[in-house]
């Protein structure tokens, strides 16, 4: 059966729908209106904005952990001649764990991917004053699958600073998460995300985004996590800079995205088994 063209996102989820059922939702917490709401933004848009889930107290001790290891900028225009990244935050601190796992993050995710998706990465990304924009692109455009269709992936880019529209707030193209093969325009309507330090922007993979450029005297500090579905090789290779110390160590649901899981019939196992008994015993 043909997906509608006005829901292409929503085919993942749709095809799995009953592998979840009796499964508790990892996002329950969250009230099913609210849910509704963000659905119905992300439908539309392809994209929505939290303002203030983060505290001031959260955002300073993100700021404190972080601001040291932002030593070298990138390599290339996509990663940002004027731009700092940290990359597998996950491997260094806990201090952004419960940005991961967020519980409004994990309640859309849970509507959107198939059960036991990946954690893609986790990075804090600081633009510098003087930083150019960034080429437009979306997140699952490196996995070869023609578009339109649904989304392989989605991600959070949390302002840890205040995002302006003068400072590098990530800039979106609303709606064009709908689109076929065709790359932006010069007529296409681009949005700063402008949000205060401790909101978050959630959008689907499909989206059309961007760094935006820093024309301001000021720095612009973010994190974002990523995610993918769970059939999908994550960006960030976590067999590698994840030990099974920090795995045991963070929480289910992080342990979980980190690929401690099964997806259906046996993507994941060990010697045919879950893998979660294994990091247990070792």
């Amino acid at each position: 059966m043909m997906t509608k063209p006005s829901q292409p996102w929503k085919t993942s989820r749709a095809i799995w729908r009953t592998a979840t059922n009796g499964r508790q939702a990892t996002g329950s917490s969250v009230d099913s209106a609210t849910i509704e709401a963000d659905m119905a933004a992300l439908d539309r848009d392809g994209y929505v904005i939290w303002e203030n889930l983060l505290s001031a107290e959260q955002c300073r001790l993100i700021q404190e952990v972080v601001r040291p290891w932002l030593e070298h900028t990138g390599r290339n225009s996509f990663e940002g001649r004027r731009t700092q990244r940290i990359y597998s935050v996950l491997s260094r601190t806990r201090v952004c764990d419960r940005l991961a796992d967020h519980p409004r993050v994990l309640a859309v995710l849970d509507r959107i991917l198939m059960p036991n998706y990946l954690l893609s990465a986790l990075q804090a990304i600081n633009i510098l004053p003087g930083e150019d924009a960034q080429l437009p692109h979306h997140d699952d455009g490196f996995y070869p699958i023609p578009r339109p269709r649904a989304p392989l992936a989605a991600a959070t880019i949390w302002a840890i600073d205040d995002f302006t529209a003068d400072n590098g707030a990530t800039v979106v193209i609303p709606g064009s998460h709908r689109w076929g093969r065709r790359p932006p325009g010069p007529d296409d309507q681009v949005l700063p995300v402008v949000m205060p330090a401790g909101s978050c922007v959630f959008f689907v993979g499909t989206l059309w985004h961007g760094g935006g450029a820093n024309t301001s005297t000021s720095e612009r500090l973010a994190v974002t996590a990523q995610y993918c579905e769970p059939w999908l090789r994550p960006m960030e290779a976590y067999i590698l800079s994840i030990s099974r110390e920090i795995a045991r160590a963070v929480s289910d649901d992080i342990r979980r995205m980190l690929g401690y899981s099964i997806h259906p019939p046996f993507v994941g196992a060990v010697d045919g088994l879950h893998p979660l008994p294994g990091l247990r015993r070792c």
